[in-house]
């Protein structure tokens, strides 16, 4: 048995080989084939006789696409299995992060929006604003998801003129192709609801959450906070694109940018035709106004830097500023109670983000007592769960008047994450984490489509055992330019392809 599986994952690894060979060869003949059209006609006729033999192999690929996926990753499971417990343990790591690939296989170009630089919508350092789209099809061609990248925020000139150097702060340092996971993914069976709806990503260059506006440019920082000009540059750029004729649309974002979605939502319907079914999701963007584990409030002067710096005042909702001072209008706990657009508030009671940087920031933590705990919440002493128990009760209290509309939708899980709709493992996946026996991209897809309202809150900590808590966000947009400019998704029925198509151009 031992050996069968072995020699079944010899031929697998086989395959991978000749894959890759496949390309050298295929590129080879494929230059041949367009040096040939065009010349005698005998010399056309054989050319077509290759391609057509390439195409038949590429057919049948086609019949055996599950097959080979089953062999392929069961085999290798299995063998997996058998050595040595250690080496086991990476092996299997391995096979994860080798079916993260297959669901995370998607790269999609950038788009600049160039003529909102004459409007001053602009990065921080001037360069032109980007989004990246995948269009919709079938049932979703008049369906939007418009999703907010995150990225932290930058609250003083020093901060901002760092972050000017990353793609957080200026367009050109950004990948011409980002992945599309989670709720951005393109295939039914990891994202049900949403797969096939025109998909974009609004990349966050600004620092302020898409909020600020600030005319005056000094030309010693050459510094630009126009995050504001940013947002309704881009949707300017979509409306004559097929945004303006949405029958459905859903402002999404991921920490700051799931902040943002919270700010804009109302302002988003608005600029929409009636008649759309507009709504709004915040994912992991609820921060909360509490003091950290020194006393010091360090997080509202955190945010009133951002607002004053930023001009951010006038424009966030009206409906908070006109009765509190603009920097306490940055707390959706302020905000949320007024927006009127159905919203839904995904989170993690026990943010791993927000435990790091609200509750037990570095700069109360001089001595590093929560470093290891920040890490791994399983590393925590008894007098840190408390207080991070303590931060989840006044996070819920901040939420309490968040959720008084039968409009609103809430999943509030005790998971020690942050940022759940971006990443497959967390949005829809077998081992995806569960709250009232939903997985996240079910509750939310039930939600959207008024299928069925959603609003639970988990129990507390370490209650729920489908939570992956290591606390690790997802990496900043995986960028990389995949081969020829397409889709990079290796699939393992492609290795079958790959000698089929090996056969076919070795032919003579």
């Amino acid at each position: 048995m031992e050996i069968m599986l072995l020699d079944l994952f010899m031929i697998y690894f086989i395959f991978m080989v000749i894959f890759f060979l496949h390309f050298f060869f295929f590129e080879k003949k494929r230059r041949n084939f367009e040096g040939i059209i065009g010349g005698p006609e005998i010399l056309k006729l054989k050319a077509i006789e290759k391609i057509e033999t390439l195409m038949v192999a590429a057919r049948f690929c086609g019949v055996f696409f599950f097959i080979f996926n089953a062999y392929g990753l069961v085999g290798f499971y299995m063998f997996v299995r058998m050595v040595d417990s250690r080496l086991g343990h990476w092996l299997k790591l391995l096979v994860s992060l080798m079916l993260l690939l297959k669901t995370q296989g998607l790269y999609v170009g950038i788009t600049y929006v160039k003529s909102a630089v004459a409007k001053g919508a602009v990065c921080l350092d001037g360069s032109p604003p980007a989004y990246h789209w995948d269009k919709g099809f079938g049932t979703g061609i008049n369906s939007w998801l418009i999703h907010f990248e995150g990225g932290g925020w930058c609250n003083n000139v020093t901060s901002c003129l760092s972050r000017k150097k990353t793609h957080l702060g200026s367009s050109k340092l950004m990948g011409q192709q980002i992945a599309f996971s989670g709720i951005m993914n393109n295939k039914r069976p990891f994202n049900p609801d949403f797969y096939n709806w025109n998909r974009v990503k609004i990349r966050y260059c600004d620092g302020s959450s898409f909020t600020g506006d600030v005319q005056a440019v000094n030309p010693a920082t050459n510094l630009h906070f126009r995050g504001a000009r940013i947002w309704l540059a881009v949707i300017e750029d979509l409306l004559p694109k097929g945004l303006k004729n949405a029958e459905n649309a859903l402002l999404s974002g991921c920490s700051a940018g799931g902040l943002a979605s919270i700010l804009h939502c109302d302002s988003f319907r608005a600029l929409l035709r009636m008649g759309t079914k507009v709504k709004c999701l915040s994912d992991a963007g609820y921060f909360i106004k509490v003091k950290d584990v020194s006393g010091a409030p360090h997080v509202q002067t955190y945010f009133n830097e951002i607002v004053t710096l930023h001009g951010s005042a006038k424009n966030l909702p009206l409906s908070c500023t006109s009765v509190l001072k603009p920097s306490f209008c940055f707390f959706p706990q302020y905000v949320a109670p007024q927006v009127r657009t159905p919203l839904f508030i995904l989170n993690a009671a026990y943010d791993s983000w927000q435990i790091r940087n609200i509750l037990a920031p570095s700069i109360a933590d001089p001595l590093g007592v929560w470093k290891s705990c920040k890490l791994d919440i399983n590393n925590c002493s008894p007098l840190q769960l408390k207080s991070m128990q303590d931060f989840r009760l006044q996070f819920l209290n901040a939420l309490n008047k968040s959720t008084n509309s039968s409009s609103r939708g809430l999943y509030i899980d005790s998971c020690y994450a942050h940022c759940q709709t971006e990443t497959q493992e967390k949005w829809f996946m077998e081992d995806s984490p569960v709250l009232g026996k939903k997985k996240i991209a079910k509750a939310v897809g039930d939600w959207f489509y008024d299928r069925n309202p959603f609003q639970k809150i988990d129990c507390p900590y370490p209650c729920n055992p489908s939570c992956q808590n290591s606390g690790l966000a997802p990496p900043d947009n995986p960028e990389k330019k995949p081969p020829n400019g397409s889709a990079a998704s290796v699939n393992m029925s492609t290795l079958l392809c790959g000698l089929l198509m090996l056969m076919g151009v070795m032919l003579p």
